[in-house]
């Protein structure tokens, strides 16, 4: 069902089963497969893909994706040229999608949060609500950012301790945890499983090997204790 109020563009390729509310506006040569929700206000830009069914490659240990939830794009959503959203995964309103950037199955998305240019969001994530997640930033699966996290570009996450050997390490897979406010700097790599608590810091180009308590800013390879946050930019104080 498309609302008589959106417009489409040239050579778009839509499924059956696909709701489009009212005041949107569809780039050229977009394709949106069955099972896709749009809510009002939203844009797509030229070339995106939305609603792709997630492959799996014969070795993967990736989950079948069986049954996978609607797609679904909250209201005045803003997505990119060349964009890939998957089946499964869920936006919520006033968010931006921008260029070339990928969201896998099973992440949910709070409002008004930034994903950036090139940042991929692997499957089985949680990202919260006020975030920016910047240029070419990498979130592993089974990752969690809670609301007001700062990810800058080109930041790596992990989640496999065993580096891809051995039958057991499905069963240790872990990706990163960012408590509220919690902020990365450029081109830092987390190891698997790692949190950084609120309104902790991690300095770019850091790796970071052990927990960051709250309020409390690493450095360093491997990251260690530099400081405390300033008060003035803890998250209650701006």
């Amino acid at each position: 069902m498309i609302s008589s109020e959106s417009v489409l563009g040239e050579g778009c390729v839509i499924d059956d089963d696909v709701e489009i509310g009212s005041g949107c506006i569809i780039g050229n040569h977009v394709t949106i497969h069955a099972g896709t929700q749009i809510g009002t206000g939203v844009h797509i830009g030229d070339h995106s893909v939305l609603g792709v069914q997630p492959m799996r490659a014969r070795h993967s240990t990736l989950q079948k994706c069986i049954d996978l939830d609607r797609l679904v794009l909250g209201d005045s959503c803003l997505i990119g040229t060349h964009v890939i959203l998957y089946r499964g995964c869920s936006l919520a309103s006033h968010i931006m999608v921008a260029d070339l950037a990928s969201v896998r199955e099973r992440v949910s998305v709070g409002p008004s949060t930034i994903i950036g240019r090139g940042v991929a969001i692997e499957n089985d994530c949680t990202i919260g609500s006020l975030c920016k997640l910047e240029t070419n930033s990498y979130i592993t699966a089974y990752s969690t950012l809670e609301d007001s996290v700062f990810i800058a570009p080109g930041v790596i996450t992990s989640n496999d301790n065993f580096a891809g050997r051995t039958k057991e390490r499905s069963k240790y897979y872990k990706g990163v945890t960012v408590l509220r406010g919690g902020r990365i700097g450029a081109g830092a790599t987390i190891l698997p499983g790692k949190v950084i608590g609120p309104d902790a810091m991690l300095a770019a180009g850091s790796v970071l090997t052990h927990d960051i308590p709250a309020h409390e800013l690493w450095a360093g390879n491997p990251a260690r204790y530099m400081k405390m946050v300033p008060e003035n930019q803890w998250l209650d104080n701006q």
